[in-house]
Parts: structure tokens; C-alpha cells; sequence
């Protein structure tokens, strides 16, 4: 699917696992993109001027799919109509009209020009995309074993139906022709930008290769396709039939009501009430792990988790993994890089792996020594309780939370009950409305997939204009991925008249009973709040093309606004009003937001290392080249060579890795969340060093130049609009507590 962006990896206050987003990387987005091809932009279905380009034909009765989306809102995605049958048919179908409508741009007699050539390709491919829309919500959140064999079988077609379209001899040499004409000059920022995107994505993708060249890389990209199908679906496999049940009471030591009554309904859900189920997902691990006081079942459910897809059975993903990288490596030198990350990393704000590299190694040190710090502390209280043994990794989270509680008076048990899902999506459309003029009401004239599917729609709170509709998708069950993420079903545009976004919103939280609040984890808060940044970027979105629009910005860029919003959660405007009590409604006490604050830095040496120990892994396996690779030996050697903590593991161990091994999404780019977080904390400062984290002119500037601008303008460039230079490592440093490089030399100087 192309518009899913994965949770952040960040590092916040109560989180006691940083991640990429710095919060960590809570269920993480994984941008499950593959590079967005011509065929995917979403248009309007108007005939572009100077081609002769067809009308879309009207969909067969049979297949609902192929319809023009009807309703209100300016059109909706037919869930309601959608079965599994329809979508290999409807796939093939759109794909031949796709063909068709490129065909009628390469025919057309008229030199080359931007209406003709740039405008044509982007209202080409509006049935495909709408249709590979439905296709790509059914595999992330209705993957039954039926649909799940439909994906094998599909996924080499949709590769070689990409490679079609750029390797299209005549296209390309139409749109090379615009982008170096003298005409180009004439055209606004905006368009032009549009016909580099087109000319760089079609040349990077092997436009200009011979065609036996463009055969062999046919052949790799329909077998990569292939094989993340077949990484996401062992994960998954591995995720749904590994879980831990408790038996008795002796079995719940130490676990609060919140994470029983969870366990218990997942029991129930799989026919064993009376009992209780720890399931094989970060949202169920990670609470047991830090309340659990049976270190011989924490120790059972983190070996299941660490161990998906490396178990040495059908579903182990070790061998899927060393193919992949070795048809990246030789994709890459195919293209003419030296590596599958000198390919990647070209077009994004790094440029290179070197500069990411540089970035993530000056965090590494600071954060390694302060997981040493913390792993003292936490060695001390299991000495001075006399639990005679060594911290492990099932151990950390159990222990951190001791001390917590007697470093900072702070449990998150404590905080827990005032965090209920439903009065915390409140206070993000409060924020949303603060920060960005929006308003937020509840429909239910729209068709959803399943039921536990809610929409609204989004006005702008002064004008009352139509913005767009946002989906929220938050609960767990079979055949959803784990995690949480953003998509857009449609992008927003305006080249064929006004045409307005729709967005989501996925989790996977554990669902109460009925009418039983949903409280959730501080590091889930700051994971909701993340995505729903991704949701605003979208929403915000105020440009012509669909190409250019919303979410659709470089890698490294990409989590920069979602990981920006996480800052909100724990502003006092919040806090007050909408961290409400689950039993007594009362809103969370002062004194212990001010202990929230306090500890705000506080297992940062956790959550980085967890989180830089997989980027770095997916970094140096991409800048492997074309070696040989057992991923097993090589994460081993790898971390060993890093002073990797043996008390912590990689937040995405390599064989489980799916932001990297289910897509080319984030494939050399899983450090993407701390280059994003150097921008957040750094302009998360603009705010406090000005009126306040509602700075009504600081917002302002942020719509203007980040949120609304999609990828009309490079990425440096609109920081810079927003910020007025650029961002420097220092506020980084200062966020995760961490000393600040040349801070020492430069009070000095002050002096």
C-alpha cells in the first residue's frame, strides 16, 4: 500500500522504550510505500488537456470496486461492498484502463508539454488507485488466510505492473523532454517541482537503462514483491500463534487491573475464559514486562516476542532476508549506486548514508553510557530487595519502573488510569483546533470495513469548509498487523476542481467491554498523538497535484510533524482537561503532572539504544553491498562491534524488522526517526521560547511552511520557511538529557 506511514519512534516522558520517532517508536509506522509510482496518484478522471487520454469507463454492475467512489464528501471508499473476490479482478481491470490512459499520453501528437505530459500522468491511474486503496486497507486490517493467498499471488503482478509504467520508453522520453525544456522556466514553483518528482522517481526507477537491463530489474522488483509478502505474513503468523496463557491467580503477580482485564478478554476472545492471554504484540508485551513479578513468565513472553520470525521453522524470515538484501544490492548496482542505501538515501533531506551515519553515531555514545547508568540503578534495588541476579532483558522494563517510582515518585500505574483512549482523542482534536483551526464531528452515513471503524468529519473551525474525513480504526483482532499507522485513501488536490483528503487512523489497543473505559500506556498516549500528527499533516495539506500532496515527502521528512505533535501530550492544557479519572472523572493531579515533568528525560538511554541498535543494523546491512549475509550472525557481530548493552535488545530484532523487510519503505532509512526528531526538538523550541506551546504565530508559521505545503518545496528549504535556519543536533541532546556536543567549550568562550 502506498500511503502508510508507521508510528514514531520516539522518546517520551513515561515511555519506557524510546523509538524512531524519538518518542520511541511506539507500535511503530511503518511506512509499508514501496516508492509511489505514476499509477498510484490519486486524480480526477477528467480528460487532460492535450491528450487523448479516455474518460474511465463505467464500472461492471459486478464489481463495485471499479466504481467511481459516489456519496457524500465528495465521494467514499466502498467498504461496505468490498469482498476479497472482487479485488483480483478489479486490480486487473483498473490496471488495464491504467495502461490505456498511459497509452493515449504516449500516443499523442503534440509535442511534449506539461498539460500534455506532467498534468495527463497525474489524472492518469485514478481507478488503480482507488482500487489498490481498498487492497491495501484489506492487507494491513482484514487479512484473512483467503485474502493472505490473494496477496502472494498479486504481488509480483503489482510489481511488474509498476515496473511497466516506468520503464515505459515512450512516457519517460515525453516527460524528459519537459523537464529539460527552456519552457520549464515558465512554469510555477509548484509544477516544477512536480515534473522534477516525476523525471527523478522514473529515472531512479530505471528509465534509462537498456532493455535487458530493464528486464533483470523487472524480474528483482516482482521477486522482492514476492518476498515481503512472505516476511509480513510469517510475522503475522508468528504474532497470532504465539501467546502466553496464565493459568491462575499466582500467574497475575503484580499485574494492575488494566493490563488483567486485557488479558482476560483476549482469553476470552480465543474460547478461554476463566483465564488469561498475554498475546505476542508489543501492546501486550510491554505492559507485562514492566508490571509482571514472575521473571519466569516475563522471560517466556519476551523470548516469544524477540524471537518472531527466528524460530527455525517454516516461518522463519532468515532466509527471505539474506535474498532480499542481495537483490537490493543487486538492484542498486543495476541503477548505477554503490549500494541499496547510496540508492535510497539520493532524494532524501541526509542525501547520503554517510550523513546519516554521522548523525547517528554521535547519539550512540551518550546514549550506551547512559543504559549503563541505568542499569546500576536498577541493579541496585534488585540487590537491595535480594532478588540475587543480573539484569537481562526481560528484566528492564520491570525494574526501571522500581526506579522510577523511587527516583521520581512516579509509577505508571499511577498515571495509567487517568489515560483513556476516548477523552485522549478528545484532547487531540482540542489540540487540532488550537494549532490548526480545526473542528471535529462524528458521522455515520459512511460505509466502514468492520465495525469498530468510526469517522468524522474535519471543518475549518472559522469558515465551516469541508476539510476532509479522518477513519480511526483503534482495536486489536485477527488479521490486523500489529502496530499503528496513518493512511490516506485520498490525497487532497485541486488541478480538476476542489478535492478534499480523506484520512486514518490504525492501533491496535485491546478493546474493553462494553462500555468499559480503554486506558492505554503513556507511551501508547504519545504513540496515538504521533499518528494523529501524521492524520494533520495530511488534512493540512493545501496544494494543487496529488503527487505533492499531504504525507507524500521524503523519508527523513516524512515523521518530522507526526513526532511534533507528540509534544502536546503532556501540556498542562491537556493534562487538566482531558486526563480525566477513568472512575471518578477528576482530572490528574498537579503535583503529579509535575512529577511527569521531572522525569521527563528519565530511561532515555533505554529508548535510544533500543531504538538506534535496529537503525543502525538496517543501515550497515544496506551498506554491505553485495556480501553474503546470514542476518542472524551478522546482527550478533554487529552489535557486539557497537558496545551494544547486553541488558537491551533491538526494538525490531532483524528477522521481525517489517518497517525495513516488508517494503522498501523504510529499507536504509529506520534512522529517518532520529533526523526527524532533530527537527522536532528544535522547533518544539520555537514554541517554548516564545508565547507557549499554543503560540498562536508559531503555529501559524508551521502550517504555512511544514503542514500544508505536501512536497512542493524541498524539505530544507520549507524548515528554513519555518524556522528561519537549520536545525543543529543541540536540542536533540537537550530532549533526551544527553550532554550537548561542544556545550562545555562554548560556556567556556562565553566567558
Amino acid at each position: 500500500m502506498r500511503k502508510l506511514l508507521f508510528a514514531g519512534a520516539g522518546m517520551a516522558v513515561l515511555a519506557s522504550a524510546g523509538c524512531a520517532t524519538t518518542t520511541p517508536p511506539a507500535q511503530e509506522s511503518q511506512n509499508m510505500a514501496s516508492a509511489p509510482s505514476a499509477s498510484t496518484a490519486p486524480a480526477a478522471a477528467a480528460d487532460p488537456s492535450g491528450s487523448n487520454a479516455p474518460a474511465a469507463p463505467a464500472a461492471t454492475p459486478s464489481n463495485p470496486l471499479l466504481a467511481k467512489w459516489a456519496g457524500p464528501y465528495g465521494g467514499l471508499p466502498p467498504f461496505a461492498q468490498a469482498q476479497v473476490a472482487q479485488f483480483k479482478p478489479a486490480l486487473e481491470a483498473a490496471m488495464e484502463e491504467n495502461r490505456r490512459e498511459i497509452a493515449a499520453i504516449v500516443d499523442t501528437a503534440a509535442p511534449p508539454t506539461f498539460e500534455n505530459t506532467i498534468v495527463a500522468l497525474e489524472a492518469a491511474g485514478k481507478t488503480f488507485s482507488d482500487v489498490e486503496t481498498l487492497y491495501g486497507v484489506w492487507s494491513s486490517t482484514m487479512a484473512t488466510p483467503e485474502f493472505q493467498a490473494l496477496q502472494r499471488e498479486m504481488a509480483p503482478k503489482l510489481a511488474a505492473f509498476d515496473d511497466e509504467i516506468y520503464q515505459n520508453a515512450g512516457l519517460f522520453k515525453r516527460i524528459e523532454a519537459v523537464y529539460n525544456s527552456p519552457d520549464k522556466a515558465k512554469l510555477t514553483p509548484e509544477q516544477q517541482r512536480l515534473t522534477w518528482l516525476h523525471y527523478t522517481r522514473f529515472a531512479r526507477s530505471g528509465a534509462k537503462l537498456d532493455v535487458a537491463a530493464k528486464q533483470k530489474l523487472a524480474a528483482i522488483n516482482q521477486r522482492l514483491a514476492s518476498l515481503y509478502t512472505s516476511f509480513s505474513q510469517n510475522v503475522l503468523a508468528e504474532e497470532e500463534g504465539y501467546t502466553v496463557v496464565l493459568e491462575s491467580d499466582a500467574d497475575l503477580a503484580g499485574l494492575p487491573d488494566s493490563v488483567r482485564a486485557g488479558a482476560a478478554a483476549a482469553a476470552e476472545s480465543r474460547g478461554l475464559k476463566g483465564k488469561w492471554v498475554i498475546t505476542n504484540t508489543r501492546s501486550s508485551m510491554e505492559p507485562f514486562l514492566t508490571y509482571s513479578a514472575r521473571r519466569d513468565l516475563r522471560e517466556k513472553v519476551w523470548r516469544n516476542y524477540v524471537n518472531r520470525g527466528d524460530n527455525g521453522d517454516a516461518r522463519d524470515n532468515n532466509a527471505t532476508i539474506a535474498e532480499v538484501l542481495k537483490l537490493r544490492a543487486e538492484r542498486a548496482k543495476l541503477l548505477g549506486y554503490a549500494t541499496h542505501a547510496h540508492w535510497r538515501l539520493e532524494n532524501t533531506m541526509a542525501k547520503t548514508p554517510e550523513r546519516a551515519m554521522e548523525l547517528m553515531e554521535a547519539v550512540w555514545k551518550p546514549a550506551v553510557a547512559r543504559v549503563h547508568e541505568e542499569v546500576r540503578d536498577m541493579q541496585a534495588v534488585a540487590d537491595k530487595e535480594g532478588a540475587k541476579l543480573k539484569i537481562e532483558p526481560w528484566d528492564y522494563r520491570y525494574y526501571a519502573e522500581k526506579v522510577r517510582k523511587a527516583k521520581y515518585d512516579l509509577d505508571q500505574n499511577e498515571v495509567k488510569p487517568y489515560l483513556q483512549l476516548e477523552k485522549l482523542r478528545e484532547g487531540m482534536f482540542w489540540v487540532a483546533g488550537e494549532l490548526f483551526g480545526f473542528a471535529f464531528t462524528p458521522v455515520t452515513d459512511v460505509p466502514v470495513y468492520h465495525p469498530d471503524v468510526r469517522v468524522w468529519e474535519v471543518k475549518d473551525k472559522a469558515s465551516g469548509r469541508h476539510v476532509g474525513l479522518w477513519y480511526f480504526d483503534p482495536y486489536a483482532r485477527p488479521g490486523k498487523r500489529s502496530g499503528a499507522w496513518m493512511n490516506a485513501y485520498r490525497n487532497q488536490e485541486r488541478f480538476r476542481g476542489e478535492v478534499t483528503t480523506i484520512v486514518s487512523n490504525n492501533s491496535n489497543f485491546v478493546k474493553g467491554a462494553p462500555g468499559e473505559a480503554v486506558l492505554i500506556s503513556w507511551e501508547d498516549a504519545s504513540t496515538l498523538f504521533h499518528e494523529f500528527g501524521h492524520a494533520l499533516h495530511g488534512l493540512s495539506s493545501n496544494v494543487t497535484y496529488p503527487s505533492l500532496s499531504g504525507t507524500s515527502v521524503a523519508r527523513d521528512y516524512v515523521e518530522f510533524p507526526s513526532q511534533l505533535l507528540e509534544h502536546w501530550l503532556s501540556t498542562p492544557e491537556v493534562l487538566n482537561t482531558y486526563a480525566l479519572h477513568y472512575q471518578t472523572g477528576k482530572p490528574i493531579p498537579k503535583a503529579l503532572v509535575s512529577r511527569i515533568e521531572k522525569a521527563a528525560t528519565f530511561n532515555q538511554g533505554f529508548g535510544t539504544v533500543e531504538y538506534l541498535s535496529s537503525a543502525l543494523i538496517d543501515m550497515k546491512l544496506h551498506l554491505a553491498g553485495d556480501k553474503p549475509i546470514d542476518p542472524d550472525a551478522f546482527e550478533r557481530d554487529t552489535l557486539k562491534a557497537l558496545g551494544m548493552p547486553k541488558e537491551i535488545v533491538m526494538r525490531h530484532r532483524t528477522p521481525q524488522f517489517g518497517h525495513v523487510f516488508a517494503s522498501d519503505g523504510y529499507s536504509a532509512g529506520y534512522y529517518s526517526y532520529l533526523w526527524s526528531d532533530t527537527l522536532t526538538a528544535d522547533a518544539f523550541e520555537a514554541f517554548t521560547a516564545g508565547k507557549g506551546a499554543y503560540d498562536k504565530g508559531v503555529a501559524e508559521r508551521l502550517r504555512k511552511n511544514v503542514f500544508s505545503v505536501g512536497n512542493t518545496l524541498d524539505p530544507a528549504e520549507a524548515y528554513r520557511g519555518f524556522r528561519g535556519r537549520d536545525a543543529g543536533i543541540a536540542a536533540l541532546m537537550r530532549k533526551r538529557g544527553f550532554p550537548v556536543p561542544g556545550a562545555a567549550a562554548q560556556a567556556k568562550d562565553a566567558k
